[in-house]
């Protein structure tokens, strides 16, 4: 289970294990900011919010660095995992996901203290 407010940075944290997924994150719920993503950008956290689960299909165009992806029910309990995946290359879930988490790989870089 992940902790998640809408601020706009915040930490993420699984909860079950006691464990920082990421110091910072950056919340995208606007249109704009979901386009945009990690195109063009510095290597950065970020959580995508969907007002509805559904497939979101990812695309790595002009993202210059490989990520890992959870998806995350409406629950915020991770419901799927996309390691690795590679600039300018198209990814579509198996499941419906109603948040996303993008960063940089590997997934768990950061101190868990």
């Amino acid at each position: 289970y992940l902790n998640l407010r809408k601020n706009k940075f915040q930490m993420l944290k699984n909860q079950t294990k006691n464990r920082i997924l990421s110091k910072k994150v950056k919340i995208c719920n606007s249109l704009f900011s979901k386009a945009k993503g990690l195109m063009f950008s510095k290597r950065k956290t970020l959580i995508f919010i969907f007002k509805t689960e559904k497939i979101v299909p990812l695309h790595m165009f002009f993202v210059f660095y490989p990520i890992d992806v959870l998806f995350l029910n409406k629950n915020k309990e991770v419901i799927e995992i996309k390691r690795d995946l590679r600039p300018f290359t198209f990814y579509s879930p198996k499941q419906k996901s109603k948040y996303t988490k993008d960063q940089e790989s590997p997934l768990f870089q950061q101190d868990p203290s």
